[in-house]
């Protein structure tokens, strides 16, 4: 396995406008971070010194024009591009998503030829991204091609974690979207998660109805008996333990939620409303189901506070830490498969 400071995390930048730089530049400022991995971020070190010197920060980095050249120990950054792109903070432009866009396809490309370890993806402007190459509601679908793969929208923490059925789809195309194949999948992808991202031996996961009071047999909506529950029941004859549907409106008031090591809901605001209340700023976005491991923070690109030295960088720090940890528990899972008999203890990040 590799020592934690090999871990190569790859970084994009997100929008040049938004507050990605400013979280990743914040996390890195403490030195004790390289000591769990080594961070490679794709972007320009001419972007990366405006910056620094916008906020005021003492920061040393290795400029690099290849991910190969990556030194342990430092910060690194890829120059993807050479010229000087026009940095407006808490502006929406078309330059800022046109270089959002080749910092993650840069990234992108480094995480499928295994330059790079993980992945973490400063946020995004999910419009001016947009392109002939980035025709995708956000990083989730456009890594789930990139990748090859089903992705999931898995919202973490160490005490919470919530998976989305449907993701970023008009709240009017939901119930279409929702089908008995869809709920096996990502209950799939969700167990699947749990058992090797994250140590769980037996998930217990519950799903969320897809109408209110989960339909109240049938006066509010049908979807809830005629999918979701022979759905469900079907799951539960494979073994697995799964539960369900639950009324969303009082799952999480009531506590309901630290019974099951994992809630899927059926779209993005009935799971990230709750999830972003009960632990925003700390909260990580993970792409599961895929065969490389993608984090981010909770948040977006935050133009309201652009340039101004005031955003938070933790949720961008804990994305980092769970990556990180995910890729030793994957590491550790396949060993233990390969060689059920070997016992093995990893150590986990010590972020005091």
């Amino acid at each position: 396995m590799k020592a934690d400071n090999s871990i190569r995390v790859g970084i994009s930048i997100g929008d040049l406008n938004g507050i990605g730089c400013e979280v990743i530049l914040k996390t890195f400022e403490d030195s004790r971070m390289l000591e769990f991995c080594t961070p490679v971020i794709f972007g320009s070190t001419k972007v990366i010194n405006y910056q620094r010197k916008m906020l005021k920060m003492e920061l040393a980095y290795n400029g690099i024009d290849a991910v190969n050249k990556a030194v342990e120990g430092k910060i690194n950054v890829v120059n993807v591009w050479k010229e000087t792109p026009n940095i407006e903070p808490g502006k929406e432009t078309e330059e800022g998503g046109k270089y959002a866009f080749l910092s993650l396809k840069a990234a992108v490309e480094a995480l499928k030829n295994d330059e790079i370890d993980v992945l973490v993806t400063a946020p995004i402007n999910k419009h001016n991204i947009q392109s002939e190459e980035f025709n995708f509601p956000g990083h989730t679908d456009y890594l789930a091609k990139e990748l090859e793969g089903e992705a999931l929208m898995f919202m973490v923490t160490d005490t919470l974690k919530v998976g989305l059925l449907t993701d970023h789809v008009p709240v009017k195309d939901v119930s279409k979207k929702i089908t008995a194949k869809l709920v096996e999948t990502k209950v799939s992808k969700i167990y699947n998660s749990l058992v090797q991202d994250f140590k769980v031996r037996k998930p217990k996961i519950a799903v969320l109805g897809i109408n209110p009071h989960t339909g109240d047999n049938g006066v509010i909506g049908k979807e809830d008996d005629e999918v979701l529950r022979p759905a469900i029941t079907k799951i539960n004859d494979t073994g697995k333990l799964v539960y369900g549907p639950y009324a969303a409106d009082s799952f999480f008031g009531s506590g309901q939620h630290f019974n099951f090591d994992a809630i899927l809901a059926s779209y993005h605001d009935q799971g990230l409303i709750p999830f972003k209340t009960l632990s925003f700023g700390k909260g990580v976005n993970y792409t599961a189901g895929l065969s490389k491991v993608r984090t981010s923070p909770d948040h977006g690109t935050a133009f309201e506070i652009a340039g101004k030295g005031e955003a938070n960088h933790k949720s961008f720090e804990e994305a980092v830490f769970t990556a990180i940890t995910i890729f030793k528990n994957r590491e550790e899972y396949k060993e233990l498969t390969a060689n059920p008999l070997k016992k093995l203890s990893r150590k986990t990040p010590d972020r005091n």
